[in-house]
């Protein structure tokens, strides 16, 4: 074994003292109270290892006590610190992995639930004991009614033929009185208050002030000698219900006692169903009020007083019964034409007061002509209004069904009422499971919205995933990806819960995922603790010998890929894997792919970085691509894999037959200063795999992903581009020249790396390095143009081609921002609030007409070519920084 190899194995192995020969101590506790340790293979089976231990027993007291060998099995406490029994004795120790390395040898069990809910446990990451120790009465009805959900689902398959059952899981493609404390931590602290109404038969004939009382706060954050007040505020999404309440102001040193009512100016029964009650506590110094800490609670047991939906709704019928007939004024051509302008407004216009009331008054009208207005409407809305809230609901119910593009604005923070969003799912069900699966990463983003777990989105997308494993696999790394966050880690845990319960044949493979997963992150984290002292050919040579054990080899082959489930990842080509030289080491893993016969897949897995802003563009891209051809453009886009699968890492997919800009001009310059300024290096380099027509039709397919992806740069506002995140990859025969009839090579331009986009450029000592609107340079011309220097014809239809790209995205300008506002909740650091999405407004012009939309790119294109020696510039020092650095 190399000297670097002890840094390289498991963790755990060298966490447990490692020896010279593989063997780790391990710790046996035996049903008779006797306690063994043996030095044991860490590659050992557990079946060996029960052998090895039997072997030994002989010679301890009471052995005649026991029973025979096939009647025990070993348990541990797995990496979850969840108990865990071993009944698969094939794995190995290694992959077992537990806590600490002790064994118990216990009766075997036979409770098959106890075993699936450790297996889920592991799976999830996040064992279901920490589900059962809430006590929480909403997470245990949610789990309950689920698990019914997934045995039905269960049961359904039970009896079909293999046929139908491959169709199945791959198909082509009453209120009472209420009294809650509610509690939560504030910086170290609790604020404890208590919500109460009036005893009455009905919450909504409940016509008193709704309050509260403030009763104390434990452990604030403050000091000795201040005072400290509380302000309240009632919010329905981000509307302020009536003016907020400040309490008293107190001083104490542990506890704030205030036990002090605080009334709202606003009736009981005109709360709507999804109110937030919200908090803040300031401390007040020398009688001038500064704020010092503040912290929101989202008070969901309060949203719990009009749970009975049903008797809502009928009550929403009885009091709008007579809305049509209230409404008689219709609105005529003129106050149509006004209704029209303001609807037709993008989702981020901000309206007034006065627009706002002509869309309630007129909304008979919205709903026969403008059916798309519904967002608006819902903001026009008086939420602390019981009768206008109700006829709203009467409204839904008759409200034609919206396209499910349009419905999904109708999922952000803005729009919380139940029924709303039960309208949204209702209009999302007409989605196909290829259109469902370019949304899904939205839709699990704004699950962290809904204020109950069992809803009608989680449900929806429960039930899809159900009925196909490519969306199931899908959701499960969206959800399980963010699971270690604390505000969501309860909801998501148990909506993975409820998706292992309902697919249990799925576990094994999504096992082998998260199995294969595991060793990457070990072995990343080792190389990095490696890569100071060991030179790179070193630490190559320790990752091979590494990957060559059997531990890693069977955990990294055979597997589906977590990118693509229709990928196999069949074996590891061990002597073309390696690391890269960034900061955080990510691996390259080349892989024989046996089930389509291609030479090799490559994908790269990331320890370090959060991927989700790279799979945000990369899916804004794939939308773009379908909206083209669904335009009858098709702009030869590559939009490669990515997956977050953990709290800062995951897998890119490498596209294979590609090079980078900077290396086809390199290797054509013997002078890396000059070699960003031959503008004959990428035309040569074409020219090198085909000639003639052929020629021709590779020439074609570059200026066609050109001009898409200059279109896609631009309106996503990308930035950092340089010659190593620009690629071009050769489509065709495997031969350095074409010849006689084999397939001759097309060529697709594609950016890669998105860590900058919606304008934040670059720029270093305040100077903007950056400088035009997207990445369009006269090498690349060159290309378009032929060579010829005059070839305005090819050049103008290329500049035609962005034209008429702009415009079809202009016109799904408001899916745009829908779908990065509904993203807003991710964290991502340059997504952090509506001023962020802006940028998208301004680059697709929103709010021109078409016709100032297009001149304004036209100048954006002509300027992107009179700046373009800038990015040249940008290119040569990158070019002569990288070829230092080599």
């Amino acid at each position: 074994m190399p000297p670097a190899m002890a840094d390289i194995l498991d963790i755990w192995a060298v966490d447990s003292q490692i020896a010279s020969d593989g063997s780790i101590p391990v710790d046996f506790l035996l049903p008779t109270g006797i306690y063994i340790q043996l030095e044991v293979p860490r590659e050992a089976t557990i079946s060996h290892i029960k052998q090895m231990l039997w072997a030994q027993i002989h010679n301890y007291p009471m052995f005649n006590l026991l029973m025979e060998i096939d009647s025990y099995m070993f348990a541990c406490v797995n990496q979850t610190a969840v108990y865990e029994e071993l009944e698969d004795e094939t794995r190995r120790l290694c992959d077992v992995r537990p806590f600490l390395p002790v064994l118990k040898l216990v009766t075997r069990s036979c409770d098959p639930g106890e075993k699936l809910d450790s297996k889920i446990g592991v799976l999830i990451g996040k064992g279901l004991h920490e589900f059962d120790a809430l006590k929480d009465p909403e997470v245990n009805e949610f789990r309950i009614k689920m698990r019914k959900f997934s045995e039905e689902k269960i049961q359904s398959l039970v009896g079909l033929s293999w046929m139908d059952w491959l169709k199945q899981t791959y198909p082509p493609e009453h209120e009472s009185s209420i009294l809650e404390n509610l509690e939560d931590k504030l910086y170290g602290g609790k604020l404890i208050v208590a919500v109460h109404f009036e005893n009455c038969q009905h919450v909504w004939e409940n016509n008193n002030p709704f309050q509260i009382v403030l009763v104390k706060g434990n452990k604030l954050n403050t000091e000795e000698t201040v005072k400290v007040h509380v302000r309240a505020g009632l919010f329905h999404g981000t509307e302020l219900l009536c003016k907020t309440i400040v309490s008293s102001e107190i001083s104490g040193k542990n506890d704030h006692v205030w036990n002090e009512p605080l009334e709202f100016d606003i009736n009981t029964c005109d709360l709507p169903r999804m109110a937030r009650l919200c908090f803040a506590v300031y401390a007040v110094l020398d009688k001038v009020k500064t704020k010092k800490s503040t912290k929101t609670i989202n008070a969901s047991k309060y949203q719990t007083i009009r749970k009975s939906g049903k008797v809502i709704i009928e009550k929403a019928a009885e009091i709008a019964s007579s809305d049509s007939a209230n409404v008689s004024s219709r609105g005529g051509k003129k106050f149509l034409a006004v209704l029209k302008e303001i609807l037709d407004r993008d989702p981020l216009s901000q309206l007034c007061e006065n627009e706002m009331d002509l869309i309630w008054t007129l909304r008979q009208d919205c709903r026969e002509n403008f059916p798309q207005s519904l967002p608006k409407l819902l903001l026009s809305i008086k939420w602390n209004k019981l009768e206008d809230v109700a006829q709203l609901q009467a409204l839904l119910q008759i409200w034609p069904k919206l396209p499910p593009r349009e419905a999904l604005e109708l999922l952000d923070f803005n729009y919380p009422d139940q029924y709303v969003r039960e309208y949204a799912v209702g209009c999302l069900r007409q989605m196909s499971d290829e259109e469902l699966s370019q949304y899904l990463l939205q839709l699990v983003q704004v699950l962290k919205y809904e204020p109950f777990l069992d809803c009608a989105l989680s449900r929806f997308l429960l039930e899809r995933a159900l009925a196909n494993r490519r969306i199931g696999q899908f959701l499960f790394w969206h959800l399980r990806s963010e699971v270690h966050i604390p505000a969501i880690s309860i909801q998501f845990g148990v909506i993975l819960e409820a998706y292992c319960r309902g697919s249990v044949g799925h576990m094994k493979v999504l096992s082998k995922q998260v199995e294969a997963l595991n060793k990457l992150k070990t072995l990343n984290s080792l190389i990095k603790l490696n890569a100071v002292k060991l030179n790179r050919a070193k630490g190559k040579e320790a990752m091979h010998t590494c990957l060559k054990q059997n531990a890693y080899r069977e955990a990294l082959s055979d597997l589906q890929s977590p990118l693509n489930p229709c990928v196999i990842l069949s074996e590891l080509y061990v002597e073309k894997c390696k690391y890269m030289d960034s900061k955080m080491k990510p691996l390259w893993l080349v892989y024989n792919n046996k089930v389509f016969g291609e030479d090799s897949v490559v994908v790269m897995f990331k320890n370090g970085d959060d991927l989700r802003q790279d799979m945000l563009t990369l899916q804004m891209l794939r939308l773009m691509d379908l909206l083209w051809k669904e335009a009858g453009l098709d702009l030869r886009m590559l939009p490669y894999g990515c997956l977050a699968t953990g709290d800062r890492s995951g897998l890119i997919e490498i596209v294979s037959n590609s090079e980078t800009i900077a290396d086809i001009q390199l290797n054509s310059s013997n002078v890396a200063a000059a070699a960003a300024f031959n503008k004959d290096a990428l035309l040569n380099w074409l020219k090198e795999y085909n000639s003639g027509d052929d020629l021709d039709r590779a020439i074609e397919e570059f200026t066609l992903s050109c001009a898409g992806y200059c279109v896609a740069s631009y309106v996503l506002g990308i930035g950092d581009r340089h010659s190593d995140n620009i690629m071009v990859k050769k489509n065709g025969q495997n031969h350095k020249k074409n010849k006689g009839n084999e397939t001759p090579f097309v060529f697709q331009l594609f950016h890669i790396d998105f860590g900058h986009i919606l304008g934040n450029f670059k720029s270093k000592f305040g100077i903007k390095r950056e400088r035009v609107p997207f990445i369009l340079t006269y090498d690349f011309i060159h290309v378009i143009q032929q060579g010829k220097t005059g070839n305005t014809e090819k050049f103008g239809r290329f500049r035609q081609c962005c034209e008429d790209a702009y415009l079809i995205l202009r016109r799904h300008g408001n899916l745009f921002i829908t779908l990065f506002a509904l993203m807003l909740t991710a964290g991502l650091p340059e997504l952090t609030s509506v001023k962020d999405i802006q940028y998208l407004k301004d680059s697709l012009a929103l709010g021109k007409s078409e016709e100032e939309a297009l001149k304004q790119f036209k100048q954006k294109f002509d300027e992107a070519l009179r700046e373009s020696w800038t990015t040249k510039v940008n290119w040569m020092a990158h070019t002569v920084r990288k070829d230092y650095r080599s």
